[in-house]
This record gives structure tokens, sequence and C-alpha cells, in this order.
């Protein structure tokens, strides 16, 4: 492989790796299909991309090319790819589980149905009238209102503890 031909192929692969990861599925398995024609697909490098195609087309949505390659890449001529791709393909393989729906949540699109009706959003929430009163008042006669001099005892430790500061102040 010429030099420009790896950088070609480092950038294709690095960018198509990014893009997988942000979510941009159908640009990563373009990029990454790009990369994979500049590399010897029996090489290390080359299960690696592949891998990663893989990967991409189940992102996609595109299960039966994941599937495709995952079992081509079973007969590749390195070990750890061979390895790999047989438990990605057991997985690509399991029944899909069905999800009950309320463990869902269902979420508008914006292609979805528009309501007329506006939609807002509170701040703070809505206070519902009860019909308890929010303020319970108690009857005053049950109350100990008896003075227990506390105020007045620390008045006085107060005043003792600042004229004590104070006489030797001078």
């Amino acid at each position: 492989m010429s030099s420009e031909t790896q950088e070609e192929f480092e950038l294709k692969y690095q960018v198509g790796q990014e893009l997988l990861e942000r979510g941009q599925y159908r640009l990563s398995v373009e990029t990454l299909e790009e990369a994979r024609e500049l590399v010897n697909l029996s090489s290390r490098l080359g299960g690696e991309v592949q891998m990663w195609l893989v990967t991409a087309y189940q992102a996609a949505g595109r299960l039966e090319d994941a599937i495709a390659l995952c079992e081509a890449l079973t007969r590749h001529p390195n070990g750890e790819i061979r390895k790999q791709s047989q438990g990605v393909l057991y997985i690509l393989r399991a029944p899909k589980l069905k999800r009950p729906e309320e463990w869902m949540v269902k979420i508008p699109t914006a292609e979805g149905e528009v309501s007329n009706k506006p939609q807002y959003i509170s701040s703070k929430p809505i206070n519902k009238p009860s019909d308890k009163p929010s303020l319970e008042l108690e009857d005053l006669s049950k109350i100990n209102t008896q003075d227990n001099y506390f105020i007045w005892v620390a008045l006085g430790f107060l005043l003792l503890l600042l004229g004590g500061t104070f006489w030797f102040a001078q």
C-alpha cells in the first residue's frame, strides 16, 4: 500500500469510527466501506475495519448485511478477528426479546402528529384546591405559655460577660 493510500485509509477509518460513535450510522457505513476498499482484507487491520463495519451495519438497521459480513469474518486469517466475529455473530443471531409496554417510554417525534392544542410546561406545580385548609390552627388554651425565665438568665449572663470584658479592658 502506498503512503497516499495509507493516509487516505487511516483518515476514512478514523472518520468512520467517529461518525459511528456520534450516531451518524449511514455516513459511517459509507465511510467504512470506502476504507475497506483501501486495505488488504485478510490483514489484521482489514479485519478490524470490517468489524467496525459490522457494528455500523447493525446500528444502521442493516442486520442482514451485518450477519453476512460477520459470517465471512469467522473465516478470517487472523485468529483474534475470527474469535471476535464469532462472539458478535452469536449476539446478532440471538432472538429479540419482547419488552412489555410498561417498560417503554414513548417520545413524540417531530414528524408525528401535530396537536393544535398548545402545550405548556409549568415551572411550579399547579396548586389544586383541597377540602382541607392549608393552615391548621391550634387551640391556644392547650399551649403552655408560662414563662420559664430562660431569656432572663441568658440576658443576665451576657451582661456579666460584657461587663467583665470591659472591666478587664481598662
